[in-house]
């Protein structure tokens, strides 16, 4: 989710009549046609943005009121919550309420067998062809038994260029946020990170 601050920055669009009526605004001489100040423009655009973006952080991106899920949730209320939730994933707190993990639906599939780059119909496939029940292995389990730990986490000031690579090098979707106590604070997506790429556009005017 972006904060008010990222969501200050939209791109305005400038038109042809914009350029020449800003030309005609500057005293003197100006040697430039539309077409170069456009290409001006884009080029300033463009390292404003990635300027910008070296300032934006994950307290300004990231989701706030997270989903949680306990270490003791039963693998079939975890499924079911995270489907009513729309999500794919959720950090795992234990008894004190801490961060302990991270469980996914990668975590669900590889309990059921798959094997890294598998999909979700390649399991079935197997699993039929095995004559296997697919919930075989996830019966009478537990979040804490299958969830990812320790979970990789981010502070509120870790810059965006940063999330960005930590979830490339780590293959994640999500990046759980811990405060100065280490007290979970938000939480930042893929999406959000898309989002705050998105954000500006591409400069065209």
């Amino acid at each position: 989710m972006l904060s008010d601050k990222s969501k200050k920055f939209t791109l305005i669009e400038i038109s042809d009549e914009d350029v020449f009526e800003a030309m005609r605004s500057i005293q003197g001489y100006i040697d430039i046609t539309p077409a170069d100040f456009r290409e001006v423009y884009k080029a300033a655009y463009g390292l404003a943005k990635m300027r910008f973006m070296q300032t934006l952080t994950a307290a300004d991106i990231m989701t706030e009121g997270v989903h949680v899920l306990g270490e003791n949730t039963s693998l079939y209320e975890a499924a079911l919550f995270l489907a009513e939730k729309g999500i794919t994933g959720a950090p795992v707190t234990d008894a004190q309420g801490k961060l302990s993990g991270v469980i996914s639906e990668k975590d669900f599939m590889s309990c059921m067998g798959a094997e890294k780059r598998d999909s979700f119909m390649l399991i079935v496939a197997r699993q039929l062809r095995d004559g296997k029940n697919l919930a075989e292995n996830l019966n009478g389990r537990t979040v804490g038994d299958i969830m990812t730990a320790p979970a990789i986490t981010i502070s509120a000031d870790t810059p965006v260029s940063r999330i960005s690579s930590i979830m490339g090098e780590k293959n994640i979707n999500r990046l759980p946020v811990l405060d100065s106590s280490g007290s979970l604070a938000g939480i930042v997506t893929r999406s959000d990170l898309i989002s705050s790429f998105n954000m500006l556009g591409d400069g065209d005017a």
